[in-house]
């Protein structure tokens, strides 16, 4: 077995393997040279020095080590012989499998002429994280392009780690294209009442500074002033190495409903775009729970099983004092109802309907309940 990509996914895969009783011969290729950690904890525990960032390894060395598999770090993949299975690395090996798993996951989008602008970061890596919180420990003023789940995160942590923080956008609030104007409202209130300051509704136009980065020039024509800028604006599939592999790619490797792209290729993680056969889509989700998840069906499949990949999608968030928590698939246009807890009181939990079936809760630390009501969603025969 060969695993391209050794995040949670690509270790996810590998020790799914190993519980369902593969015990042969298991290659990990990563194109970092940190052993495998946890990338949620980057935009918040580690950026505040609340976590040394070995406190974000996934696994001790001796529990990797446990596992029988050989990690190839530090060496990421440059092409794919979809065909021979046969992977070739940027260091010049060829490696060759009866089952390959691509887990290449994302890299975050940049802007016009952010490269070689000091001051200007984007955040996916622990040396990401690093970078960004050497340069946060000696600035005054940051701006936070993106006002998506990762820019809010971000925001969040450097206003309590005592800067003053702008976040820019185009949405009306912090994460309206996914929670509707109801809770996105709440989470602008929340960062307000923190010392966030909204720059949202304008798109950014681009940098000012030369050398090193001095604003974030809006599209109206304002510039806001800045030390240090954190470009958060989404992130693409990591496949460009997969060009010339004959397989199926738009934003993301297109996978059929058992996260098979061809015969012995498998994907997981951000980077796999596979039919729910459920919801009659083709879902790409970003984020932790769906790689742990996923890497278990695939690790099924690839041992014989004939397993169809049926989630319902969750995920979660921490911004300042609250926890959100998202079980389904929430849209701006959802009639929205508050159905446990008070909105007052900073605990509830919100349902989401469309066409009239629910189709997302959202819990506002209110963790429990919000999984009780989970089994509302209607997602026929996905799982629970």
């Amino acid at each position: 077995m060969l695993v391209v990509g050794a995040a949670a996914a690509g270790l996810g895969t590998v020790e799914a393997l190993r519980r369902k009783g593969h015990e042969g011969r298991v290659t990990v290729v990563g194109a970092e040279a940190h052993l495998p950690y946890d990338r949620p904890p980057l935009s918040k525990q580690v950026l505040a020095g609340k976590w040394e960032p070995e406190r974000a390894r996934l696994r001790t060395r001796e529990v990797l080590d446990g596992l029988g598999a050989e990690f190839v770090l530090g060496d990421p993949a440059v092409a794919l012989d979809a065909t021979n299975r046969t992977v070739r690395t940027a260091a010049g090996l060829s490696l060759s499998a009866d089952a390959v798993v691509v887990a290449t996951g994302v890299r975050p989008r940049v802007l016009p002429g952010q490269d070689g602008l000091a001051g200007v970061h984007v955040l996916r890596t622990l040396d990401d994280s690093l970078a960004l919180r050497e340069d946060l420990l000696r600035a005054e003023r940051l701006v936070v392009v993106g006002d998506g789940v990762l820019g809010a995160e971000i925001a969040a942590t450097a206003c309590s780690m005592g800067l003053a923080v702008t976040m820019a956008g185009p949405q009306p609030a912090p994460m309206a294209l996914q929670f509707g104007p109801l809770v996105s409202g709440l989470l602008a209130q929340l960062h307000i009442e923190h010392g966030v300051e909204l720059r949202l509704g304008t798109g950014v136009a681009g940098l000012a500074g030369e050398g090193r980065v001095t604003g974030v020039r809006l599209a109206d024509g304002e510039v806001l002033p800045a030390d240090v800028v954190v470009v958060a604006i989404g992130a693409d599939p990591e496949t460009g190495w997969l060009a010339g592999s004959g397989l199926p790619v738009d934003n993301g490797l297109v996978c059929d409903e058992r996260c098979r792209a061809a015969e012995g290729i498998y994907a997981v993680g951000d980077v796999a775009r596979w039919r729910h056969e459920d919801l009659g889509a083709v879902l790409r989700l970003e984020n932790r729970t769906n790689a742990t998840e996923q890497a278990g069906v695939v690790a099924a499949n690839i041992l014989g099983e004939d397993k169809a990949y049926r989630p319902v999608p969750y995920f979660w968030t921490d911004q300042f004092e609250a926890r959100i928590q998202v079980h389904g698939l929430p849209s701006p246009t959802a009639e929205v109802t508050i159905v446990d807890g008070y909105v007052t009181g900073g605990r509830f939990v919100a349902r989401y309907e469309a066409d009239g079936r629910v189709t997302a809760v959202l819990g506002w630390n209110m963790p429990k309940q919000a999984r009780l009501r989970r089994a509302e969603i209607a997602i026929p025969g996905g799982t629970r």
